[in-house]
């Protein structure tokens, strides 16, 4: 059968040219992040990220209403945080700071909170810059509730209204291992991490504390994550810690840490970690001790009377982590992901660990300047975070076509945070740009759209 010249002619010329044109325009997005390098499948590459009108990523965009110029900077997921507690006061104030480091996703896991339906609730009342969520807090739970099962029973109620974990910190709030276990259970039957602050910190006890942790994983079965094991298990015998670690991982256990990137530890002079004998137990004095915030040095006198305030903050000496003894030696271990433990709560109160405005950028200058290398480390900063909280975080953490455009635009040369003891209330340098699901959420130290969303637990159970 003859085929009509006009009919030939369209298979033959416009067909092809339709085509392309529609193929053009399907890679046509709103924004196109041109010339940087993008972490894709653990390393960095020459690619383009768009992002479309649903806020989704397209790679290999070919056009955009708006270009942005990534060269020379590298484009990475956003960066989640998954300790970014101490949320109390002024939540912008908390997010700027979490932002300004190239996070877009601050979870509350350490602590949390000890109502999840309140606290989703709560923080959807109003526009939040970054992602946000939370972890049970037993140490709230356990202050309402005298029975193990009225304890049980509202952490449970948390699991049920989203939170994304069960966590408590036993050298705060000692607690008989036969309860943690009713806990790990419940982590277990929800398939969500037991996050744990160590009962031990001290030289002669700290791997008691890791011993105990992987017990627990060992007895229930539950997925176990040590928090910033270098300040809490693993600060004088890293090595070992480590060990302990790999070998119950290897008899298929499933035990995870974090650290952050600092060689001191700051908690609350109130805190029961500095009750009698704090001195022998890590090997400091009165003057070893430093008010966060203002550069005061405390003398016996002044211990005396600070330790009855609630809420201040004091730090050790640097060093007293030594960075190549305990951040390093975790760090290479890919079970070991980054946690920042902390937030600026107060703009003008400046009573935070510097962590809390600059753990990711200096994160990413020590991965640099140790031969850790920016892939390793950036990881840890992104898909690292959504295999431990499987499969809450699916979408996010990876560019990908489809994935949500949670985005940190960075030049590694310049990456790094002034934040200091004496004043942590900087924002970090060499963070270009954040997006949060899709929309400029900050560029240049300036504050743009508010889109962050909440991240809740899918109910799963085992």
């Amino acid at each position: 059968m003859l085929i009509p010249r006009r009919d030939f002619l369209n298979q033959l010329f416009v067909a092809p040219f339709l085509a392309k044109l529609m193929a053009g325009s399907a890679r046509r997005v709103p924004t196109l992040l041109r010339g940087g390098r993008v972490f894709i499948g653990r390393s960095l590459q020459p690619r383009d990220v768009g992002i479309n009108e649903a806020g989704r990523i397209v790679l290999d965009a070919t056009e955009g209403d708006e270009v942005v110029d990534a060269t020379g900077k590298i484009i990475s997921p956003g960066f989640i945080d998954i300790l970014a507690d101490n949320s109390r006061g002024v939540l912008s104030t908390f997010q700027k700071y979490k932002i300004s480091d190239g996070v877009s996703t601050a979870l509350e896991l350490h602590g949390g909170t000890g109502n999840a339906r309140w606290y989703y609730a709560a923080l959807a009342q109003r526009r939040q810059l970054v992602n946000y969520g939370a972890s049970t807090k037993l140490m709230l739970i356990r202050g309402r509730h005298y029975s193990l099962s009225g304890r049980v029973r509202e952490a449970r109620a948390c699991l049920e209204a989203g939170a994304l974990a069960v966590s408590h910190s036993i050298e705060y709030q000692p607690t008989p291992f036969e309860e943690l276990v009713a806990y790990a259970q419940l982590a277990r039957e929800y398939d969500r991490p037991f996050f744990l602050h160590l009962r031990h910190s001290d030289r002669a006890r700290e791997l008691d504390g890791v011993t105990e942790a992987i017990a627990l994983a060992r007895q229930t079965r539950a997925r176990v994550h040590i928090s910033h094991l270098h300040s809490t298990g693993g600060t004088f015998a890293m090595e070992k810690a480590l060990d302990l670690i790999r070998a119950a991982r290897a008899e298929g256990l499933e035990i995870t840490c974090c650290v952050y990137p600092y060689s001191r530890w700051a908690t609350y002079l109130a805190s029961t970690r500095f009750a009698r004998g704090w001195q022998e137990r890590y090997g400091l004095d009165y003057d070893d001790l430093t008010v966060v915030g203002t550069g005061e040095r405390l003398t016996a006198a002044k211990f005396a009377r600070y330790r009855g305030r609630h809420g201040l903050l004091v730090a050790v000496p640097e060093g007293s982590m030594p960075l190549d003894r305990t951040v390093d030696l975790a760090l290479k271990e890919e079970f070991c992901l980054v946690g920042s433990d902390g937030g600026i709560e107060y703009a003008r109160h400046a009573n935070s660990h510097p962590r809390g405005a600059g753990c990711f950028a200096t994160a990413l200058q020590r991965a640099q300047r140790t031969g850790l290398g920016l892939e390793a480390m950036l990881w840890k900063l992104t898909e690292g975070p959504c295999a431990l909280l499987r499969p809450n975080l699916d979408g996010r953490g990876r560019i990908e076509d489809g994935a949500w455009a949670d985005l940190t635009v960075f030049d590694p040369a310049k990456v790094s945070s002034p934040a200091t003891v004496e004043n942590p209330n900087q924002y970090s340098q060499g963070i270009d740009a954040v997006y949060v699901n899709g929309r400029m959420a900050y560029k240049d130290q300036r504050f743009m759209e508010s889109a962050g969303r909440a991240i809740r637990a899918v109910r799963t159970s085992t």
